[in-house]
């Protein structure tokens, strides 16, 4: 994948990726995932990363005829993308299973257009038990993994939307999405990382030790507020 296939959204300097869900897990999904890693791990603050994802029932083949190795690859390029500092904006269409309901969980904000729905897929007699499954009860807790997890069963949009892996159904979400990166250019994007760890930690971190993380993220702020009032670099601390 080149700089070329990532096409810019309008009103703010977005890399977008295109993931099909339909598609088997292979070497050129993950070096796709890696090269994607690399233009949002190197963009300026207030770039926002867009993720286009779709599929059709063909996506119940996830992962395919592949080796262990492969689906370690895999996780592993997922988990830098779930770890890249610009925001991830999802855009989902379709029936989103293997990749794309994979890709989706590693996103910050997700866009459904009317219609979609999300499903694992079922090989062997089980769903698909990779890291995705641990992502979602992590965000949208065991009642929605168990219906979809032990029987396979699909998500509809609007389930979706109430269970919280869509954040929003909208008619355009290009322009939706267009409109909230556009938004994002305030956001420095090592902050946006912080606050996205303390917000993943809450829910297995105890008081005492989020309180340290916490304070820290508050002090480098403040200390960005010093900075900028002695006419410092802003994002620089002294």
């Amino acid at each position: 994948m080149s700089s070329a296939d990532l096409a810019p959204l309008p009103l703010s300097p977005c890399a977008a990726l295109d993931v099909d869900g339909d598609r088997p897990l292979s070497a050129a999904l993950v070096a796709e995932v890696h090269a994607f890693c690399d233009l949002v791990e190197d963009a300026p603050d207030g770039t926002a990363a867009v993720v286009r994802l779709s599929g059709t029932e063909s996506s119940r083949l996830w992962p395919g005829p592949v080796g262990i190795d492969l689906v370690s690859r895999w996780e592993k390029a997922l988990r830098r993308l779930e770890r890249a500092p610009a925001a991830r904006i999802a855009i989902a269409s379709g029936l989103c299973g293997g990749p794309a309901l994979e890709v989706l969980l590693t996103c910050d904000h997700r866009i459904g257009a009317p219609g979609v729905r999300f499903e694992f897929p079922v090989r062997d007699g089980g769903v698909w038990a990779g890291m995705a499954v641990h992502r979602l009860v992590a965000q949208s807790g065991g009642a929605v993994a168990r219906r979809m997890v032990l029987f396979g069963a699909a998500l509809p949009a609007e389930r979706a939307l109430a269970d919280g892996l869509l954040d929003e159904i909208v008619e355009d979400p290009e322009q939706a999405a267009a409109l909230l990166a556009g938004s994002i250019g305030r956001l420095a994007s090592g902050e946006l990382a912080i606050r996205r760890r303390l917000v993943h930690d809450a829910a297995v971190t105890g008081f005492e030790e989020a309180l340290g993380m916490h304070l820290a993220a508050c002090e480098r702020t403040l200390s960005r507020t010093a900075a900028r009032g002695r006419g410092g670099v802003p994002g620089m601390l002294p």
